[in-house]
């Protein structure tokens, strides 16, 4: 996976199931008001998740991220966007997802900048935003979508930062309290407001934030630097191994607790 061309930082924080009736015994009120068959057939679906494949995306971070999805606890139908989304297809969905593997934030925020808007009205109305490394980037400021108490800068420019530079590699981070391992390559630390109110759910080593979920109007936003998603093929490519195992409990928590209402 690339290396991110990272921005700095340019400000100064750290800071229904329906009742089921027999026919027979309904009223005709009860019959005219009881879910359609079409109705009930869409209701019964899981819901959408919009996954951007578009330029700049490396080859496994969207596929990934769409397995994931497909096979959480809560599944979700997954499309693929190979163009910035729109508010009719939003409108659509329960979450967005901005997956990680871009290169050039400048050069990928081109193409999502006149998107930005629309994005942004969708989460503050009650939608998802979920950003994955590169999309963890994109989700912070200049250039970016603006969801954030705060911005994001890379981590490994961060004082006390364990990894000097942009490889693929296994990150210690304490998540809820507990020791654990991610897969990491380059991705954002968090540097939220002071008096925010995002819930932290992963340090880096140096303490700085690494996985976050904030509101944003209605909606919430949930942010990682690490890869939750990677799987088997990831560590297999880089001869990695993570102390843990491959588990994917992290990214399920992380998709939980960025839907939740």
């Amino acid at each position: 996976m690339p290396v991110v061309r990272r921005r700095r930082l340019l400000f100064g924080v750290l800071p229904v199931a329906a009742i089921l009736l027999a026919t027979a015994c309904a009223t005709p009120d009860a019959q005219a008001h009881s879910p359609q068959p079409e109705t009930a057939e869409r209701n019964a679906r899981p819901p959408l998740a919009l996954v951007y494949n578009g330029p700049q995306g490396c080859t496994a971070c969207a596929p990934s991220v769409a397995a994931l999805l497909r096979r959480a606890p809560q599944p979700y139908r997954v499309e693929m966007l190979t163009s910035p989304p729109t508010a009719e297809k939003l409108a659509e969905a329960k979450v967005y997802v901005q997956p990680g593997g871009g290169a050039d934030l400048d050069r990928t925020w081109r193409d999502l900048s006149g998107a930005a808007e629309v994005v942004r009205t969708w989460v503050r109305d009650g939608g998802s935003y979920l950003g994955l490394c590169f999309g963890a980037y994109l989700a912070g400021r200049n250039p970016g979508f603006d969801l954030l108490p705060g911005d994001t800068n890379g981590y490994i420019d961060s004082p006390g930062a364990t990894v000097p530079d942009g490889r693929d590699t296994v990150i210690p981070v304490t998540w809820r309290g507990k020791p654990r391992h991610m897969y990491f390559q380059d991705g954002p630390a968090f540097f939220l407001r002071d008096g925010h109110n995002a819930t932290v759910l992963a340090t880096y080593d140096n303490g700085l934030p690494a996985v976050v979920v904030a509101p944003y109007g209605k909606g919430r936003v949930g942010v990682s630097g690490p890869h939750p998603e990677a799987d088997e093929s990831w560590y297999e490519e880089k001869d990695l191994t993570n102390p843990d195992g491959v588990r994917f409990d992290m990214a399920y928590e992380l998709i939980e607790e960025t839907t939740r209402r």
